[in-house]
This record gives C-alpha cells, sequence and structure tokens, in this order.
C-alpha cells in the first residue's frame, strides 16, 4: 500500500505592504497639561524627549475603536476587502482583557470572519514582530493577505504621577496590509529578545497581585482598605521603567540590530530613503541615525514629537505621516526597528507601501 502524499500549499517568493493606515486620538496632551502632575516643564520634557504633545483617547474611545479605523484605511489603500484577509494579527499591551483576544473582536468588527485572529504581546517590538509574520504567512501560502496592527490605550495604564514613563505615552493605532508582491518588499526579520532585563520596563503589579490585594482589603474591612492601598500605591497595574538602563541598551545595542538587518537584506545605508523607528526618544531616534551613518538624504521618522511614545502602534504611526508629507517616499525602501519591554527587539528593511 502506498504512502499517501500530504498536499501543501504553494509557496511565494516575495511579499510587501500594500496598505498603510493609522488612528489618532482627539485629545491632545501638552507638556504644560503632563506637567500638572509632575514637577516638571515643557522646556525639559522637550530638551530630554523631543515630546511636544501627544494625543490620548477618551473614555468612550477604546483599543478596538482605534485598531478598526487604522484597519480599515490600510484595506482600503491596499484595494481589497475585509473578507479577503487570510490573518489578522493585533501588537498590543493594553488590552484589558487576558482572553479572548483583542483580534477576534476587531477581525469580526471588521467583517473578516472566519479568519485566523491573534494577539502579539511584544509591546515596542510588537509590529515589526507581526510584519515578520505576515510576510511568513503570505509567502508560506497560508494567507494571500494579512492585516497587521498596532494599537496601544497606553492611558489606560498609567500613573500621571510618576515620572519615569507616564508622561511620555500616548494612545493610537497604525495598521498595514502584506501580501504578495512580484518583488522582494520585505527584507529578513532580525528580531529576539534578552529577558535577562525583564524587570526594566514593566507593571507595578501582576494580576494575581490585583486579586490578592483586592481580597486583603475586602477582608480586612473599610477601615484597613484605604491602608492597604497607601502600602502599595494604586492597586491598578501601571507602567514603570529604568529609564537610563533602557536609554542605555537602546543607544547602544539597537544601532547593532540595524545593522544588521541592513546587512541581511543586502542593503546600504546610502540605499535607503527613510528610517523609522520606535519612537521612544528623540535622542535615541538622533543617536541612532549618527551610529548608523546615514547620509542626510535618508529622511527620519520624528512622529514622537506630536504623538509622544505610543509603543506597538508608534512604527506605523511614524511611517503613516512620513508617507503623508513626504509621498514620493512610496515605493522607496525604510529601515524600521522596535524594541521595549521584554526587553525585546524587531528590524527589518521594508518598500514603503
Amino acid at each position: 500500500m502506498s504512502t499517501p502524499t500530504l498536499r501543501q500549499a504553494p509557496v511565494h517568493q516575495h511579499s510587501r505592504i500594500l496598505g498603510i493606515g493609522a488612528y489618532r486620538p482627539s485629545v491632545e496632551v501638552t507638556n504644560d497639561d503632563v506637567c500638572q502632575w509632575i514637577d516638571s516643564s515643557d522646556e525639559w520634557i522637550r530638551q530630554r524627549t523631543g515630546i511636544v504633545t501627544r494625543h490620548r483617547a477618551p473614555a468612550d474611545v477604546d483599543l478596538i475603536d482605534m485598531a478598526e479605523g487604522a484597519a480599515q484605511e490600510a484595506i482600503a489603500k491596499a484595494g481589497i476587502e475585509a473578507a479577503q484577509l487570510g490573518a489578522v494579527i493585533v501588537s498590543t499591551v493594553t488590552h484589558p482583557y487576558a482572553t479572548p483576544s483583542a483580534a477576534a473582536l476587531l477581525c469580526d468588527r471588521l467583517g473578516a470572519t472566519p479568519a485566523p485572529a491573534y494577539d502579539i504581546s511584544a509591546a515596542c517590538a510588537g509590529y515589526c514582530y507581526g510584519v515578520a509574520q505576515a510576510d511568513a504567512l503570505v509567502r508560506s501560502g497560508a494567507a494571500e493577505y494579512v492585516l497587521v496592527v498596532g494599537v496601544e490605550k497606553l492611558s489606560d495604564f498609567i500613573d500621571n504621577s510618576e515620572r519615569s514613563i507616564s508622561f511620555l505615552l500616548g494612545d493610537g493605532a497604525g495598521a498595514v496590509i502584506v501580501g504578495r508582491s512580484e518583488t522582494p518588499g520585505i527584507g529578513p526579520s532580525v528580531w529576539g529578545s534578552d529577558g535577562s532585563k525583564w524587570n526594566t520596563i514593566g507593571m507595578t503589579h501582576s494580576l494575581l497581585d490585583v486579586r490578592d490585594l483586592s481580597e486583603e482589603a475586602e477582608r480586612d474591612g473599610a477601615g484597613n482598605a484605604a491602608a492597604v492601598l497607601g502600602t502599595e500605591a494604586k492597586i491598578w497595574p501601571t507602567l514603570r521603567q529604568d529609564g537610563q538602563s533602557v536609554f542605555r541598551w537602546a543607544v547602544w545595542e539597537m544601532a547593532k540590530v540595524a545593522k544588521r538587518a541592513l546587512d541581511a537584506a543586502g542593503i546600504e545605508p546610502a540605499d535607503l530613503a527613510a528610517f523609522v523607528p520606535h519612537q521612544a526618544n528623540m535622542r535615541i531616534i538622533d543617536e541612532m541615525v549618527k551610529q548608523l551613518k546615514l547620509p542626510e538624504s535618508v529622511v527620519v521618522a520624528r512622529d514622537i514629537a506630536d504623538a509622544g511614545n505610543t509603543s506597538a502602534a508608534s512604527i506605523p504611526l511614524a511611517a503613516h505621516r512620513l508617507l503623508l508629507e513626504n509621498p514620493e517616499l512610496s515605493g522607496k525602501l525604510a529601515l524600521q526597528i522596535g524594541f521595549g519591554a521584554g526587553l525585546v527587539f524587531g528590524a527589518q528593511v521594508i518598500t514603503l507601501p
């Protein structure tokens, strides 16, 4: 008896980003607004971070709303219908449910059911992780079109009175459609992690801490609940970082990752038309430009000035603005790199849509 032969999906050699979309919330928070909560100034924040303002979503706009807005624009620009999506990937660390995924709900809202849908938790590198997976799904024949969304409502997870990270953060969403291409449009992904620095960026409490602290407050009665909360600050988990450690790691290690991505793609810095790094800090961006020895002809994304740090959303938001302001960059090469909590990182050279 002969052994049956499995049929496999046809392999496609190339993929590229076909369309891009963005959602920027309506509420603008200036540095002067931030200084109501921390002892700082507009001048200090501009000098140390490059941030002038950041967008934050109002209470009636949730993470899925922002993701949907960005996704709809990306789908329209790619010239496809939502029903054609072969997968939906959402990169986020601020979906307020451990399960079910944000991606599954977004998929339904868009009319893309029954496409497979899942979330990625890779913080500020999450979008690059999503592009790496979309590239693999398309070229392997598992999907014809893949939606990748980077979306964050970081304002739900900040403590305005602390000054390690909260004043940097904004909300928003960026999305792209990855599909087949006749020519290479996404270079090899250089990605990885360093869990030895796991505590460098993170939350004040785990969900188990929230449970235990809530039970303790309830058990001790209303009289002692305030004392429990006072001892543990706030029960609700909020973000914190060791800013100096993150800055040093980003400046010295991420330029090396970016160079590896260029080498893997067979591209020289002078071949690039644009550089789209994670929008963490303007000084980090400037230092990376120097270390990579990018020529002045390379347009550098500096969306952080108006958007703040939007974690997984920052690269697609920055690329979206770059293309609006410089439409001649469409079809040209860009280096993108994300890095953040984990610590994790990811980079690719892409052809801009």
